[in-house]
């Protein structure tokens, strides 16, 4: 079985539920307090132990390239002015992994970067991670997709079970039989179903390892433009297609976890507020003044 060393991460959207703060600056780069929403996606995929990130991006995310370069000159006026927690900060986001960066090409939808990304992840599995989302969990959401591949050897997808009618809207829903608690092999996925026709209660979120097949099935969909819902090429059409060439699929509710959804106005707002109130610096002030306003 081949090791996961690569994780695909897309980044090239234009973040339009965030304009006009997003007209000159990445939804991914979005603070949460002190550090961008990207870097809690690839420190977790780097802890998890892959190797190679790849960042497919566009041509308004250079923003994140320099977040993640060497900056010499900061780093020198660093070690000058003797602010060495600052110093640590910095040199830690930028040898957290090998960044690789591809422009995006070709139509439009979210199996796009991942086809872009075929030629540098290869022929073996790799992990797709979006880069305005993140979750927390312990074991982290991608050593449990890690631990679930190496299982089952096949496509895992991340999952958390919900109820809630507005999710059904927003979240792709596994279909299939639940093999041991918490995760299920699936017969196909049902992008977006609503609250009338949802068919079950297992979500597929953030985060995804594919076998390298996957590229075929999206290539095969492009190619008889074969797409989805607003003219788009979506990922979940070229999981079913695997899935119809005999391929395995699961879906693995993620334990332990709390999903964090910063491409969202007020889920984002949430997390910030969430993580400044027990942030070591700046926690209790915080705290206090939650506690002190006067909302009319």
């Amino acid at each position: 079985m081949k090791k996961i060393r690569k994780a695909v991460i897309p980044a090239a959207g234009f973040g339009t539920r965030f304009l006009p703060q997003t007209k000159a600056m990445p939804k991914e780069m979005l603070p949460i307090v002190d550090k961008p929403v990207i870097q809690y996606v690839v420190e977790e995929a780097v802890e998890a132990g892959i190797e190679d990130i790849i960042l497919v991006t566009g041509w308004n995310k250079r923003s994140i390239e320099d977040h993640f370069d060497y900056p010499f000159e900061l780093i020198q006026r660093l070690k000058d002015s003797g602010k060495d927690k600052l110093l640590a900060d910095v040199e830690h986001s930028a040898n957290l992994a090998n960044f690789i960066y591809i422009r995006q090409k070709g139509p439009v939808g979210n199996a796009v970067p991942i086809w872009n990304a075929k030629d540098i992840v290869g022929d073996e599995p790799f992990m797709v991670l979006w880069g305005d989302d993140f979750i927390q969990a312990e074991p982290n959401r991608a050593q449990q997709l890690i631990e679930a591949y190496e299982k089952y050897e096949a496509s895992v997808l991340s999952a958390i079970r919900t109820t809630n009618h507005e999710d059904t809207k927003r979240y792709a829903f596994a279909v299939g039989e639940e093999v041991e608690p918490g995760v299920v092999k699936t017969t196909h996925v049902i992008e977006k179903p609503g609250p009338d026709t949802v068919p079950s209660n297992m979500a597929i979120i953030s985060g995804y390892i594919f076998t390298p097949e996957i590229f075929d099935c999206i290539d095969h969909m492009i190619k008889n433009g074969l797409t989805g819902a607003g003219g788009e090429y979506v990922y979940v059409d070229a999981l079913n297609l695997l899935r119809e060439r005999g391929q395995n699929i699961y879906a693995v509710e993620i334990r332990n976890g709390r999903y964090y959804d910063t491409g969202n106005k007020l889920e984002y707002m949430k997390t910030v507020t969430e993580f400044a109130m027990r942030h070591p610096n700046i926690g209790e002030d915080y705290r206090k003044f939650l506690k002190g306003l006067q909302l009319h």
